[in-house]
């Protein structure tokens, strides 16, 4: 089944109409590392996968856990925990992988756990907080989401990969696919 049709497949199943894009506009998955929740636009969720082997790949950063044979396409991983700079942990039945597709390429990211996806209008959405001597990583952060009493940590998942060793993988991975 070709990414497309696992996104359609997938949008289904939750209800989503493919083929208006407001209506995938203020929808996020949202999933937890630790204690907090996060959340990604589902425009680029392909699907949700159990964690499986992943074969390492050498002189990559270490959040980049390796790449999987999904179908016959090999696709690097991302170790969200690690990408944030949080403490690892053991894996367990929760752990499953997020594949998101940026610029046609398919990218996984290791989760804590899945939530589940909620709509979140612009107004209850207020940018990230800047903080100097803050590092890069408020730079993938887009904004704070408000639901109820609870924020939800909206990524900008386009620059969570912007690292030149990981766009590299994932092209050559696309590539090599092909």
């Amino acid at each position: 089944m070709q990414a497309s049709e696992k996104r359609r497949a997938l949008d289904e199943s939750m209800g989503i109409d493919d083929d208006d894009e407001d209506t995938q506009a203020n929808k996020y998955l949202c999933f937890r590392i630790g204690k907090e929740s996060y959340g990604i636009g589902i425009k680029h969720l392909i699907e949700i996968i159990e964690l499986q082997h992943m074969s390492m790949i050498p002189d990559l950063p270490d959040y980049v856990k390796g790449v999987i044979n999904l179908r016959g396409k090999m696709i690097p991983i991302i170790d969200l925990r690690l990408r944030f700079r949080l403490e690892e942990r053991d894996y367990d039945d929760r752990t499953c992988i997020v594949i998101t597709e940026i610029d046609a390429v398919l990218i996984g990211f290791i989760v804590d756990t899945v939530e589940e996806v909620i709509e979140i209008p612009e107004s209850q959405v207020s940018p990230a907080p800047k903080f100097k001597g803050q590092g890069d990583h408020d730079q993938y952060i887009s904004g704070l989401g408000k639901v109820g009493e609870a924020v939800k940590i909206l990524l900008d998942i386009e620059k969570v990969v912007q690292d030149q060793a990981v766009r590299e993988l994932a092209t050559a991975s696309e590539a090599a696919a092909k």
